[in-house]
């Protein structure tokens, strides 16, 4: 194994340990807390003079799409911030009644304005009803008057009823009329109770989707509602704080207040029986005055405990609210757990995925290393097998990050569409690349030509085919030191020739010119004998290989024998001899025949011409 796959291996290894790890951390689920149910119902709104906050952050949440397991907790915190505003309404209310606000001296002459109005309003109205019912019984002349004083004493009535809602609406816009501020606070609490009774939790059932990325879209969501919780609760806590602080303030205040209220603290004198006949008439008045203060003093202590009691229970709403947020939290924190266990339990399916085609690729290096086969037959097994593993081991991990798709027939019909027109060319080179690695192929250190570039093959791959060109084939096959690359596609859409498997035969010819003043033909003869002693072996096999090749022909027409061509041209006679030979024995056979041809014609007897054997391809 090579040593970037032995790094490799370590550091899969390694986080396949950590991945394993985290799901044994992460294996168990929290358990989802029961929420405690209590009966109450209420009504919530908002208001200027009332905090909302609650009720709105519970109603943002029961908006949110909600697992059935959280759907009781939902339900829960809008009833409690549904309780919690019908407590701060009603002390909101209680408050305006009991500390109207101190009326400034614009405020007190619209309230003299509007009494002035009021009055004559009054007065407007009883004078309309009296004459109505007058006019009710007049008849003649008297009828006529009366119908002319109605008509009088009704615009002045809806001139001091317009006086009057002016009054009222500048009163109110001072800060001077109570009233209106309560009834307004009632409307809006009734109106925003039908808001809150209309509102539905939304419980949803999440569609069970696999893939690493829709598991982080849930942890994110998850995440997302967390911190909203996390909010929620934090708020409730420090809202029960204040709402604890202004208890304790207020106790202490009421039982300061009824420490001097107490009995011992009454002023003698004042009761029934402490003073004689004749002074009872004397101290009648300040007796009365000590017992209204008494009474108001009373009242108004029993408006604080009224309001000691609110608080105690707007704060055991904001303990409730927050305990209820924190069990939320609880049960949200364990959907994440198993959110973040599914998501390694893909990521630990991936490292097995890419650790087994690690060992199966060393595995296979070995195995073919072993075999005795050819080092090109090697080369191609050990490429098709690594390209194999490769395919699988990417589309099964995209499978793990993506997830199967919900409509698959579809999804992989109109990809398939789009993908062949836009990677044509690509799809037409790997299958080429099936073709080339085929039994009429060609493999690494042939020698072929492709689209008439002749060179020997360097390179291999799914795409492309790199040669390293060396000439046609009339040239001396030395490298040219180009590499030239060509699309896989050539081996569909085209066509290439391979010098360098068996079958592979080339016409060659060899040309002599002898002078005039030399007899052509012991020249011819001699060399005629020469190339049919050279090439009897190749012809023969040639033409067997034909006959092998095209069994359904007659092929008995066709003949690999030396032909020979001899013509007069200027100078002497040419001689042509053309003869079958192998692609790669090209080159020596003709050196050979050129060397015998130089013999004979310097007189040299008894030339001699071996077959020689094939040669290697040209580096």
């Amino acid at each position: 194994m090579k040593t970037s796959q032995k790094i490799a291996t370590i550091v899969i290894v390694l986080l396949l340990g950590g991945a394993v790890f985290g799901l044994f951390r992460t294996r168990q689920q929290a358990s989802a807390p029961k929420p405690t149910s209590t009966v109450t119902n209420g009504d919530a709104a908002q208001a200027p003079a009332v905090d909302q906050t609650p009720l709105l952050t519970a109603q943002a949440l029961a908006k949110m799409p909600t697992s059935p397991e959280e759907g009781p907790f939902a339900k829960e915190a809008l009833r409690l911030a549904d309780h919690h505003m019908d407590l701060a309404y009603a002390a909101a209310e209680r408050n305006a009644e009991e500390h109207p606000p101190v009326l400034s001296a614009k405020a007190k002459d619209i309230e003299a304005r509007l009494k002035q109005a009021e009055d004559a309003l009054d007065a407007d109205n009883a004078l309309v009803a009296r004459l109505t019912a007058e006019d009710a019984k007049a008849t003649g002349a008297k009828k006529d008057a009366l119908d002319v004083q109605l008509i009088l004493a009704t615009a002045h009535q809806e001139e001091h009823q317009d006086e009057v809602d002016d009054a009222k609406g500048d009163l109110e816009q001072a800060g001077g009329d109570p009233k209106s501020v309560i009834e307004k606070m009632m409307q809006e609490h009734k109106a925003a109770s039908e808001a809150t009774d209309a509102l539905h939790v939304n419980l949803s059932t999440a569609v069970e989707q696999r893939g690493l990325i829709h598991r982080f879209t849930q942890w994110l969501t998850l995440h997302q509602k967390q911190l909203l919780l996390w909010h929620a609760k934090e708020a409730a806590d420090a809202e029960a704080t204040n709402l604890s602080e202004r208890h304790n303030a207020l106790a202490a205040q009421l039982a300061a207040e009824k420490k001097g209220a107490s009995p011992s603290s009454v002023p003698p004198g004042t009761g029934s029986g402490s003073a004689g006949a004749g002074s009872a008439g004397s101290s009648a008045n300040p007796n009365k005055e000590v017992s209204s203060a008494l009474i108001k003093s009373a009242k108004h202590r029993s408006a604080e405990q009224k309001q000691l009691t609110s608080l105690d229970k707007r704060i055991d709403d904001h303990k409730q609210l927050s305990e209820n947020y924190g069990k939320w939290i609880a049960l949200v924190a364990g959907q994440q757990k198993t959110v973040i266990h599914d998501a390694l339990l893909g990521l630990v399916l991936i490292l097995a995925l890419l650790l087994a085609g690690l060992f199966f690729d060393g595995w296979l290096e070995q195995l073919l290393g072993k075999t005795a086969l050819d080092r090109r037959q090697v080369e191609t097994l050990r490429t098709v097998t690594r390209v194999t593993l490769q395919v699988f081991a990417v589309l099964f991990i995209l499978l793990v990050i993506f997830g199967l798709p919900s409509q698959l027939g579809t999804f992989l019909g109109l990809a398939g569409a789009g993908l062949t027109v836009a990677l044509k060319d690509f799809i037409v080179g790997f299958l080429g690349w099936f073709v080339l690695m085929g039994k009429n192929g060609i493999r690494l250190g042939d020698w072929v030509e492709i689209n008439g570039v002749t060179g020997e093959v360097v390179e291999l791959g799914m795409f492309h085919t790199v040669l390293l060109e060396t000439g046609n084939w009339t040239d001396s096959g030395h490298p040219t030191g180009r590499r030239v690359t060509f699309t896989n596609s050539f081996a569909i859409e085209g066509h290439y020739f391979n010098f360098s498997t068996s079958g592979q035969w080339l016409w060659d010819e060899l040309q002599v010119v002898l002078p005039s003043s030399q007899d052509p033909y012991p020249i011819v003869n001699a060399l005629q004998k020469l190339v049919l002693e050279a090439t009897a072996e190749s012809a023969g096999q040639a033409e067997q290989e034909w006959k092998n090749a095209a069994k359904s022909r007659d092929m008995n027409v066709l003949s690999a024998a030396p032909a020979i061509n001899v013509k007069p041209v200027v100078g002497g006679t040419e001689v042509a001899i053309r003869y079958i030979t192998k692609a790669n024995a090209r080159y020596q056979l003709r050196a050979k025949l050129n060397q015998a041809a130089v013999d004979l014609l310097g007189g040299k007897a008894g030339a001699e011409i071996k077959t020689p054997p094939p040669e290697a391809p040209a580096k």
